[in-house]
Parts: structure tokens; C-alpha cells; sequence
């Protein structure tokens, strides 16, 4: 009979099949210099970007990131809002206008600017100096910001080795009967950070094949339905 395998053999094999799949991502996507739109690239991020990560964090809460976030991104951008001061400056209105197409964008306007304001009290690199846990309560403190939402800020902008969990993971997770989905957020992070090193790079790259997998999936299971729904409108002709 066959050794069972232990939790981290089969994370280190699902991150390993998923890498030789997808090979890297590049994540968080951000803006280059003399650009208006964010890019997936690998490489060091600038203050600046480090903060556009954090309204992208935001901005993504129950939306997709292509092409919702990232058009609001782009027009935050073309209008110099991408910025704290700026931020903080501009009308209510005139923020909802540039991140309209990220939905629900009067919640949204108010989390930037939450934001905003706490990160005129303590720096980006404040922040990045702190200890995690320490970090992390800060964010989750701010209104509007929960689990996810701050710990991908803490491994995008931050590199702070903590990972993410989205619908995707858990999906992921159970389909390798590594879950049984009664599992909460917190549960579901233990058991990659208790098993993995604590590597924010290898988080990083982690988190956004799980959800290059999750779309691939999810574009899969969009046909199957688009093909069943046209086969059953010939059938009934």
C-alpha cells in the first residue's frame, strides 16, 4: 500500500505542478514609470507602487481584476489620484467617477481614503518595519479591510511572509481532500504556514498560480455550461 502523503508533500506537489504549468506570474500587478495601466513583471516595487498595491487590494474585493480593477486603476492613474495626499484632496465624487467600473465604488472611495489617512500616520516603510502579526492588526483595525484584503497587503506591498486565502485556495484545497470546506480563513492559512516555510516569495508566487488555476477552471466550467445550454436550446427547437 502507498505511503499517504503528509500535508506538506502534497502542498509542495500542488505548488510544483501548478509552477510547471503556469511558470511565474509576476504579481501584484502595478504600473510601470511613464505607463497608466498595471503589468504583471517580476522585480522590486517603488513606494509608489507599493501603494498602488494597496488600493488594488481594495479596489479587487468582490470584483475581478480584469478589466473592473483595472480600468479604475488606469483612471485613477489619469488623473494623478494615485497618490496619498491626492487621495485624500480630491472630492468624494470625482474618486467614485475614476473607480466606478470596480463596483461598489462609495464603500470603495471610503476604504481608499481610510487608507489613505492611516498611512499619513504611519509610512509604508513604518509599516514594512513592524512585525507582522503587529502589522496585520493594524490593517484590520481600518474599516473595510478584512483578512484577505490585509494580508495581500502584506505579502504584495509589504513582502511580509503570510499568505492569502480566496475562494480559489479553498477550492484547490478541497478538490486534494487537504479540506473538508468547514474550514474558516484562519484555519485554511495554518495549514500552509504551518507545513511551508515561511517564504514570502514562495507565498507570492503560491497564491497567484492558485489563482491562474482557479480562472483556467472557472473558463473550463463557463463552457461546459455555454456548451449544455446551446445543446439543450437544439434540442428543444
Amino acid at each position: 500500500m502507498a505511503k499517504r502523503k503528509t500535508p506538506k508533500e502534497t502542498l509542495l506537489n500542488i505548488y510544483k505542478e501548478l509552477y510547471n504549468e503556469f511558470g511565474p506570474q509576476g504579481w501584484w500587478p502595478v504600473t510601470r514609470k511613464n505607463s497608466l495601466i498595471p503589468e504583471y513583471f517580476k522585480g522590486k516595487r517603488s513606494e509608489s507602487q507599493k501603494f498602488e498595491i494597496m488600493v488594488g487590494a481594495i479596489l479587487t474585493q468582490n470584483t475581478q481584476w480584469k478589466p473592473n480593477v483595472e480600468k479604475a486603476i488606469e483612471q485613477l492613474n489619469r488623473n494623478g489620484l494615485m497618490d496619498i495626499d491626492r487621495i485624500l484632496a480630491v472630492s468624494h465624487d470625482e474618486l467614485c467617477r475614476c473607480i466606478r467600473s470596480a463596483g461598489y465604488y462609495n464603500q470603495k472611495a471610503e476604504r481608499l481614503r481610510t487608507l489613505a489617512q492611516f498611512l499619513k500616520k504611519i509610512s509604508i516603510r513604518q509599516l514594512e518595519k513592524c512585525e507582522t502579526q503587529k502589522a496585520r492588526m493594524l490593517l484590520l483595525n481600518l474599516k473595510g479591510i478584512g483578512p484577505e484584503t490585509a494580508d495581500s497587503i502584506l505579502l504584495y506591498a509589504l513582502g511580509k511572509p503570510v499568505f492569502v486565502v480566496d475562494s480559489y485556495t479553498r477550492r484547490l484545497l478541497q478538490s486534494k481532500g487537504l479540506i473538508d470546506g468547514s474550514e474558516n480563513y484562519d484555519d485554511i492559512q495554518r495549514l500552509f504556514m504551518n507545513n511551508l516555510s515561511l517564504d514570502a516569495e514562495m507565498f507570492n508566487e503560491y497564491h497567484a498560480l492558485i489563482v491562474q488555476h482557479g480562472k483556467m477552471m472557472a473558463g473550463k466550467r463557463s463552457s461546459h455550461f455555454s456548451a449544455l445550454g446551446s445543446e439543450k436550446k437544439q434540442r428543444f427547437k
